[in-house]
């Protein structure tokens, strides 16, 4: 069964931002690959309103990382809704990296940190909450949220229409316990919310 996920409430500094963002990814994305060009003409939709709605998922208190961060999806566009709170993106591209710097420059998000490494090789401080979308599949990304979280800590993936399948791939090796909820921009994705995550057998 899939919760639905309340509506983020108008806030005209958060929009404010997030139309900077849009403008500054659109600039760079003429240069770069930040995102399919195909989606890039629905930006507000499929990338900005979706990376957003996960905001009613976070914890109300914590430091937030968004594994392979890549254009800050949904990492940055958190960060611009959360100015005051710690969010570090991690993204081993140098050049998406760099994109993020700025943006955060620019956007005046000083609470937020970017790592230009692997995740494997990223150091970060215990985590309230974790974030990926599009990056790996679900036994993969519970390696990596456990490897992070603080006790407590949650792991926050939006995944498309084989959520089921990786849930039950992910069971094989990993306990954890699993809330679902329905996307409020993609009538076919799932967002996992998952707890107490660690290895099968101990």
């Amino acid at each position: 069964m899939k919760h639905p996920i309340p509506p983020v409430g108008a806030d005209p500094a958060r929009e404010a931002r997030l139309a900077t963002y849009r403008d500054l990814l659109l600039r760079w994305n003429a240069t770069i690959n930040l995102v399919a060009a195909k989606t890039a003409a629905d930006i507000d939709r499929r990338h900005i309103a979706d990376s957003l709605q996960l905001l009613p998922l976070l914890p109300a208190e914590g430091q937030i990382a968004d594994l392979g961060s890549g254009a800050g999806l949904p990492g940055l566009v958190l960060a611009a809704a959360l100015p005051e709170r710690d969010v570090h993106l991690v993204e081993s591209d140098r050049r998406k990296a760099a994109f993020l710097i700025e943006a955060a420059g620019t956007l005046k998000l000083g609470k937020v940190k970017v790592h230009a490494t692997r995740i494997e090789q990223a150091v970060l401080p215990p985590l309230a909450a974790v974030t990926a979308r599009a990056l790996a599949p679900l036994p993969v990304l519970l390696g990596y949220a456990m490897e992070f979280l603080a006790p407590g800590g949650i792991a926050i993936l939006p995944k498309g229409r084989t959520a089921e399948q990786e849930l039950t791939s992910a069971a094989t090796d990993w306990h954890f316990t699993v809330e679902r909820f329905a996307s409020r921009t993609d009538p076919e994705a799932t967002i996992l919310r998952l707890s107490e995550i660690c290895r099968a057998g101990h």
